[in-house]
This record gives C-alpha cells, sequence and structure tokens, in this order.
C-alpha cells in the first residue's frame, strides 16, 4: 500500500519561505501524476501543484510564480517550494499521487487515489 508522509510544514511570516516534503514508500515517482492540495477550514480542497510522469508541472495562478514543484525519484520524495507565502495560502496541504496522467488530475481531488495525512503551514504575522 501506497504510503505518503508529509513534512516541513510550520507558521512562517508574510513573505517567507517554506519546503514541503513528501516520502512516497513503495512508489516510482515518474511513474504517477503526484502533486499538493490544501484545504482551509470552510473551503474545499484545491490542487496548488503537480507533476505529470513527463515532468510537465501544472499550477493554479493563485501560486504561479511563488510555488515550485520537484521531485527526487531517487529518495523517493516530492518537494513543494513556497516562497513569498501570503495569509491566505494558510491551510493543511496535502500530498497525492493519481494515476491519471493529465492535468486533470492536478484539479480534481476526486481524481486523487492516494492522500498523505497532511501538515500545517500557517502564514501570519
Amino acid at each position: 500500500q501506497v504510503q505518503l508522509v508529509e513534512s516541513g510544514g510550520g507558521v512562517v511570516q508574510p513573505g517567507g519561505s517554506l519546503r514541503l516534503s513528501c516520502a512516497a514508500s513503495e512508489l516510482d515517482l515518474a511513474h504517477f501524476t503526484m502533486g499538493w492540495f490544501r484545504q482551509a477550514p470552510g473551503k474545499e480542497r484545491e490542487g496548488v501543484s503537480c507533476m505529470l510522469p513527463s515532468g510537465r508541472t501544472y499550477y493554479p495562478d493563485s501560486v504561479k510564480g511563488r510555488f515550485t514543484i520537484s521531485r527526487d525519484v531517487d529518495k523517493k520524495t516530492l518537494y513543494l517550494q513556497m516562497n513569498n507565502l501570503k495569509p491566505e495560502d494558510t491551510a493543511t496541504y496535502y500530498c497525492a499521487r493519481s494515476e491519471y496522467s493529465d492535468s486533470g488530475a492536478c484539479r480534481r481531488p476526486s481524481l486523487v487515489d492516494s492522500w498523505g495525512q497532511g501538515t500545517q503551514v500557517t502564514v501570519s504575522s
């Protein structure tokens, strides 16, 4: 069974940076669409970045230019570098895997088949 374990969340001031990590045991990251979703209280879960098996990446406009997704296939680890963080980025961030190899999997939680437990990111002064 796939295990996705996130780390790296925390409290940061506006304008600060964090790097999230997702350790994916027993998983070849290059064979699946891997992504990050977030969910704030009272809001729906939304995709914030993903990487297709080809290495192509997708970002919504809300994070484009500030967030960068990457993967280390040998270490079986997915990363999310978040810069210039804003209070509206506050949420629980989830690592996700999908067997769908198209950008739809980057936006639709219903296409995700494995989730991590989540890590909290709080942006506050």
